[in-house]
């Protein structure tokens, strides 16, 4: 008898795990904490958007400092990535004053306004940087259950900056683009 009530026990255990539900994984979550960004420092040269036409710098930009991050807890950025993105911003930074201004002051006709299309265009690159670099800081706080009032503060300060230089970006598409790389 003893037997019995055990095979009838295990056999509603079982019967019991088999009529469970499952329970459910929203695989996005699963994926966005397992992704990894595909983001490496590069040099200027090799990231600049200023080359082509004008109109198109939202997209390019993104690509360099928005897309390798599509997906990524952007809490569990290293502080390894988050030193390439501002070291590549402040490349783009530099090669505003350091190279567009002078070349544009010393250019004239169709070389100057080309320069000046480039100079909008690597001013959204510059800002989209800041902004991702900013947008990393504050998740990462966020993350930590710091304070974030002043990045938040920062990131709306670039990003009407950002606004301001897209709209020249757009009044200038089509426009012939030049670099100074």
């Amino acid at each position: 008898m003893a037997r019995f009530a055990f095979v009838a026990l295990f056999g509603s255990l079982l019967a019991g795990f088999a009529t469970a539900a499952p329970v459910p994984i929203k695989m996005e979550l699963l994926a966005r904490a397992n992704a990894t960004t595909t983001f490496t420092e590069q040099a200027y040269a090799d990231f600049q958007i200023s080359d082509g036409v004008g109109g198109t710098a939202v997209d390019e930009a993104n690509a360099v400092f928005v897309d390798p991050f599509d997906g990524v807890d952007l809490s569990t950025i290293s502080s390894d990535t988050l030193d390439a993105i501002n070291t590549m911003r402040e490349a783009a930074e530099s090669a505003e004053t350091d190279d567009f201004d002078p070349q544009i002051d010393a250019a004239t006709g169709a070389v100057a306004d080309a320069l000046s299309v480039g100079k909008t265009k690597n001013k959204v690159l510059k800002l989209t940087g800041e902004i991702q670099a900013i947008q990393i800081k504050i998740a990462q706080a966020q993350a930590s259950g710091d304070d974030t009032s002043d990045l938040e503060d920062s990131l709306n300060e670039e990003q009407t900056k950002l606004n301001t230089n897209v709209a020249a970006d757009k009044a200038n598409a089509g426009e012939t683009s030049q670099g100074v790389a």
